[in-house]
């Protein structure tokens, strides 16, 4: 598969995002400016981490820091707030995720998109109840995302990770990994493939993928671009 380069930009009217991602995230911030409106900005604020992978006992510190943290959205006019850590939003789990959207909600005074509630609102809209999916998480954060979408009755039927050890790994994978390992779950008996995590490379992945299978393929910075547009427009 050829990688397409074409700009992604969305039509309408550019947005002022307020995007929060872990500190080693350097993907999320290009790549959403790729899919929305020409002119769009990104202010964008990284929540102190380690190295090592999130995990329920690391959670509680790094929500609260988010939270803490986001009080210096007040400083900038923005449209809306995008919570784009993936991780976090599995481990907390459909309510936990949708705590941590009104907690920033009530500290910024803005709509909030998390990109977890995008993956499943994005497959809800296609209908998608029969999914490929691939990660680069640990088994922990896989199982976690997988009961996340099973909480809405979203199937993993063809799965495949690359098991990150830690961040470091995490940030050296590149889209044309990401195309050939996304290829083998291209099957027939599913709906939709998914690719989670807002640090893989997707922006020049998913659209040429989609072309040649016929199906739809989305991923996590996509669709949370997309509901960030939505929610501007519901405000």
């Amino acid at each position: 598969m050829t990688l397409d380069h074409t700009p992604r930009h969305a039509a309408g009217k550019p947005l002022h995002i307020g995007l929060m991602v872990p500190i080693n995230n350097t993907t999320m911030e290009g790549e959403m400016l790729g899919w929305l409106p020409e002119g769009s900005t990104c202010k964008t604020l990284r929540i102190p981490r380690g190295k090592g992978l999130l995990t329920e006992e690391t959670l509680p510190a790094y929500r609260d820091a988010a939270i803490e943290l986001a009080k210096q959205f007040n400083e900038t006019p923005l449209d809306v707030i995008a919570y784009g850590c993936t991780a976090a939003g599995f481990i907390l789990g459909p309510k936990g995720d949708a705590d941590i959207a009104k907690s920033l909600a009530e500290t910024t005074g803005l709509p909030v998109v998390t990109t977890a509630r995008s993956m499943m609102l994005a497959l809800q809209e296609l209908g998608a109840t029969n999914i490929s999916l691939l990660t680069p998480y640990q088994d922990d954060v896989n199982n976690r995302l997988k009961d996340f979408l099973g909480s809405e009755d979203i199937k993993v039927s063809h799965f495949d990770s690359f098991y990150a050890a830690d961040v470091v790994a995490l940030g050296q994978i590149t889209e044309d990994q990401v195309a050939n390992r996304a290829k083998p779950l291209c099957e027939n008996d599913v709906d939709a493939m998914f690719i989670a995590c807002s640090q893989l490379p997707t922006l020049n992945v998913v659209d040429p993928l989609s072309i040649s299978w016929g199906k739809p393929v989305l991923s996590s910075i996509q669709v949370t671009a997309k509901l960030a547009m939505q929610a501007v427009d519901a405000a």
